[in-house]
């Protein structure tokens, strides 16, 4: 009998697509892509609110303090897609590219947590000081959202060329091609 990684590339596929618990998400639609909203869009925001402080002649403290919560919640809610990320990610063959893939994937995202939990340490002690984010701060949230952005890409690699946790192309056709 062959092992698991002598099985054929097919079996392996298939498994990569199936939730490794119902928690995960069902067959063909993993929570983890719905959670990473939260963080992308609450980083994304920080940093946008972090430049119009610069811009600004007089600065935002408002701006500055949304900045903050921004950071803080983004650092939640990517604590949250990381477990659904790691299920995930669990599923994928070991000895794969997938899998090495979807490993790279979640080291840029750690170290872009990383990133985001020292940032916000850095702010939390100029709470309520500053009309402007510092210019390392800035500097430092833009460095997070690049790294972000090549695990993105990462992220998209996993379920739009490699298939991880998408439904198989018999259940697409069969689901949501069929004529009424």
């Amino acid at each position: 009998m062959a092992s698991r990684t002598e099985a054929r590339p097919d079996l392996l596929v298939r498994e990569a697509k199936d939730p490794i618990s119902p928690v995960a998400g069902p067959y063909g639609h993993p929570f983890h892509p719905i959670f990473v909203t939260i963080p992308i869009g609450a980083w994304v925001c920080a940093l946008i609110f972090d430049i119009a402080t610069r811009v600004d002649a007089n600065g935002s403290p408002a701006l500055v303090e949304a900045a903050y919560w921004l950071v803080g919640i983004g650092i939640i809610g990517a604590l949250v897609a990381a477990l659904f990320g790691l299920m995930d990610l669990l599923r994928i063959p070991r000895r794969t590219r997938a899998f090495a893939t979807g490993l790279t994937h979640m080291t840029l995202n750690l170290i872009v947590v990383a990133l985001f939990v020292a940032n916000f340490v850095w702010r939390h002690a100029d709470y309520d000081e500053l009309a402007r984010v510092r210019v390392g701060q800035l500097v430092l949230s833009a460095v997070a959202i690049a790294i972000l952005a090549v695990s993105g890409w990462l992220g998209g690699t996993l379920a739009y060329h490699f298939g991880v946790r998408v439904a198989d192309e018999a259940t697409q056709a069969d689901d949501g091609f069929r004529v009424s």
